[in-house]
């Protein structure tokens, strides 16, 4: 179970739209893309691997000059092959980082910030140097080579050396997929700032559920270069069995809440859903009524029909039980906890579990979820 403790935020800038009409053709492979996208906050395009993702994130960079159609940003024109119009991609207000951050290890970390400022010391600057290397805490590295960094560290570096480029949109190529864990912790609260910080709409690449669901305000899924689902995070992930099943391949529930007390003594943190509140480990970071979306997997879930007693569980959520999808070519069955809220709880039971406690639609049931199931992320 992931906790995934972003904000969901209401962001003061307006969308932005951006005008996608799109196709590219590959032995074997074929995007096609006709969608406007609203940008506001940090926009999730997401999917299996082979999916598209990454091919779109370099149309819309410019990098794919193959790519035919029309894309528009803002109502400026970037490309219409019709008019054989094709503004190239340093002419494009575009920061675009990548997965192996490409910084440059001849120079300091100071030395990277500053080519990227000096290279674009001509165009209206509101992103400045100051404010990025207090956003991203980079005073301490400055006179540090590159090539002694930590994973984590250089990603930080390449976001902040993309920002100082002064981009209009922030293009992120699945950027923590080369970091384990811990990195992947320690570089997360930086991401998911910066659309308030730097006012700057972002588009974020990722084939992982728990980060899409943390950073992401809306979600555009990718299937086989086509666009199968659109709009908020929640909503998206909660139904992508509806939209497409390789999507994911586990079972999971996106839970929506909010902050509402910080138990300091015992270093948890108390959540409502809906008028029921639960505990995850301590979101330091987050003050009361901060909004917050948990990845619950469907595994970590356990169901009793009578309120327990005497369990270590701290988390149990008054629900009914709406239905149970049974699979005979296997020992498990998954149950649906409608909670409240508009939310439906996957939880992965054996189909021995359900005989045994009789389950049928429209019962009254209740979800248990283990506190140390949480991965502590924030």
């Amino acid at each position: 179970m992931h906790l995934s403790g972003g904000t969901v935020s209401s962001h003061a800038n307006p969308p932005v739209e951006l005008l996608l009409q799109v196709r590219i053709t590959y032995p074997g492979f074929k995007l096609d893309v006709d969608h406007r996208v609203l940008l506001q906050g940090i926009t999730g395009l997401f999917g299996a691997s082979g999916g598209g993702k990454s091919t779109l994130l370099r149309i819309i960079a410019g990098f794919e000059k193959t790519a035919r159609g029309k894309i528009s940003f803002d109502g400026d024109a970037w490309q219409d092959s019709s008019r054989r119009q094709f503004l190239p991609s340093h002419r494009r207000p575009v920061g675009f980082v990548f997965q192996d951050t490409r910084l440059f290890d001849h120079l300091d970390v100071a030395g990277n910030l500053a080519f990227a400022a000096q290279r674009h010391k001509l165009k209206q600057s509101s992103i400045g140097q100051q404010e990025v290397l207090s956003a991203f805490d980079l005073q301490g590295l400055l006179s540090r080579r590159v090539t002694g960094l930590s994973g984590g560290e250089r990603q930080r570096i390449a976001i902040a050396r993309t920002l100082l480029t002064q981009p209009r949109i922030l293009l992120l190529d699945e950027p923590l997929a080369a970091l384990d864990r811990g990195r992947k912790s320690e570089i997360l609260p930086y991401l998911e700032s910066l659309p308030q910080r730097f006012g700057i709409p972002v588009i974020y690449v990722s084939h992982s559920v728990d980060e899409v669901a943390r950073l992401c305000d809306r979600v555009i899924a990718l299937q086989d270069g086509h666009i199968a689902a659109v709009g908020g995070a929640a909503d998206v992930l909660n139904h992508l069995d509806e939209h497409a099943t390789r999507l994911s391949t586990e079972l999971f529930t996106v839970l929506e809440a909010k902050v509402i007390e910080q138990l300091t003594d015992v270093q948890l943190t108390r959540l409502d859903h809906a008028g029921q509140t639960f505990v995850v480990p301590m979101l330091t970071h987050l003050p009361n009524g901060t909004d917050v979306r948990l990845n619950v997997r469907a595994s970590d879930v356990a169901i009793a029909t009578e309120a327990p007693r005497n369990l270590s569980f701290r988390n149990v959520l008054r629900g009914t039980l709406s239905g149970i999808e049974s699979r005979p070519d296997s020992p498990f069955a998954t149950a649906l906890v409608d909670i409240g809220g508009g939310t439906t709880v996957r939880a992965q039971l054996t189909r021995h579990a359900v005989a045994e406690l009789n389950l049928r639609a429209g019962m009254p049931v209740f979800a248990l979820l283990k506190t140390a199931s949480f991965d502590r992320q924030s």
